[in-house]
């Protein structure tokens, strides 16, 4: 199974970097939206619409493309061996900060949609700048490969 992989591994590398765009360019909008959220009131019509927009970006784009970087990212390690190197090991670490962030955004979307949000719009907008500093960090280790 290990040297099928192997003759693939620039398709699995190929498809987890766009797996990558798709999830950081959620990340990026959904606090983005919680931003806006925060701003209207309950139960208006723009509150209804960000609601529905919130739960189709998380389940159609947001989620699947979080699955395919685990996946994608985990066999790539296993593949290359990559998994032994101290920069790998550091980023693995920033990827499951990323996924807890991921799994505070799918909470707090949860609560936007039964009218329970208790954070203000600043908070919103601070929020979303984490994803990317999280993914300057991520992407440094991948393209430096520091600690080598």
């Amino acid at each position: 199974m290990l040297m099928f992989l192997s003759n693939y591994i620039d398709w699995i590398k190929a498809f987890h970097v766009i797996a990558v765009i798709a999830w950081m360019a959620g990340m990026l909008y959904l606090p983005r939206l919680f931003v806006y959220h925060s701003e209207v009131p309950v139960g208006s019509p723009e509150s209804e619409m960000l609601k529905r927009h919130e739960m189709l970006l998380l389940r159609r784009i947001v989620n699947p493309a979080m699955i395919a970087v685990w996946i994608l990212g985990l066999t790539m390690a296993w593949v290359t061996g990559v998994y032994e190197d101290t920069w790998f090991q550091l980023k693995f670490v920033l990827v499951v900060m990323m996924s807890g962030l991921h799994g505070f955004f799918a909470a707090s979307a949860k609560r936007f949609s039964r009218d329970a949000n208790t954070h203000s719009s600043r908070f919103w907008r601070i929020v979303n700048e984490i994803p990317f500093v999280l993914v300057i960090f991520i992407v440094i280790l991948v393209i430096v490969q520091p600690f080598e």
